[in-house]
């Protein structure tokens, strides 16, 4: 199984395509908030013929190990789980792919480790997180899924996942699948519940300035693609990332909200047009 030890001693999944995944520069894929390594794998096939792809599941998500300390769920400790695991793997220096959360992390090591990033595309997020997507986010984060089943949740999901049209139900399923698990006394988020105490308890702190981080990424080879009916990432705030970094490559995919999966053919076009800059 592949894992490694964070420096404080948490036992770290990862996955990794290997070196021969191509000749291109190492990508790292950090996922959302709640999320796991899962969610790169429609867009995987598109870039491991190329690129070495490695893909993390954070402290607390998915395979690795619950943090003791809830404390430590938060951006800064994230980040430096993830350099760590480049230096596990004796990269010196990759681009990242990341949505939501991972993005925030992206741009947090834009200001404190640039030299080891080759560039970064963000999904589905920017400097300005808009209130009702916190406000959605918060509604569900830690909480037990209202269904009992996964078949439940699959004929729940398509009208859990406000701005989504025309997703099929076997996507559906693949999601549900990814991100819960049957137990005894029914289905169980595929994450420390205890995440909801650290985004409480961070949510009590006046909200930083994020757009020195944004600006901290100039000269970086950066994208960004955003869900066309998004409820975090606004058309303001997108368009004055744009504004800022007239040469960012920007997407947007028609149909999809927070976050898109990443196969549809506008974010495609983006990462191709990205990866070709690294």
């Amino acid at each position: 199984m592949p894992e490694f030890r964070s420096s404080d001693n948490l036992r770290l999944w990862y996955e990794d395509t290997g070196e021969h995944g191509g000749d291109g520069v190492p990508i790292l894929c950090l996922s959302g908030l709640t999320r796991n390594s899962t969610d790169f794998d429609y867009v995987l096939p598109f870039l491991a013929g190329e690129h070495r792809v490695i893909r993390l599941d954070y402290r607390g998500r998915g395979k690795s190990q619950r943090a003791p300390d809830h404390k430590t769920y938060t951006v800064p400790t994230e980040a430096r789980d993830a350099v760590e695991l480049l230096d596990h793997l004796g990269i010196d220096r990759a681009a990242i792919l990341g949505t939501s959360r991972g993005g925030l992390i992206a741009m947090a090591l834009s200001l404190t480790h640039k030299p080891r990033l080759a560039g970064v595309c963000l999904v589905d997020i920017g400097p300005e997180l808009a209130p009702e997507g916190l406000e959605a986010i918060m509604g569900y984060v830690g909480q037990p899924p209202a269904a009992k089943t996964l078949d439940e949740a699959v004929a729940m999901r398509a009208s859990l996942m406000a701005g989504f049209e025309g997703v099929p139900e076997s996507r559906w399923r693949e999601e549900v699948e990814h991100h819960y698990r049957e137990g005894a006394d029914g289905l169980e988020i595929n994450y420390d519940a205890r995440l909801r105490d650290a985004m409480l308890e961070a949510g009590a702190a006046p909200v930083a300035d994020l757009w020195p981080l944004f600006d901290a990424m100039a000269g970086l080879p950066l994208a960004a693609i955003r869900g066309a009916n998004s409820d975090l990432l606004s058309p303001a705030t997108f368009a004055e990332m744009r504004r800022r970094r007239p040469d960012m490559i920007a997407a947007e995919v028609e149909g999809r909200g927070h976050v898109p999966f990443l196969d549809e053919p506008e974010a495609l076009e983006a990462l191709n047009e990205w990866t070709m800059l690294l």
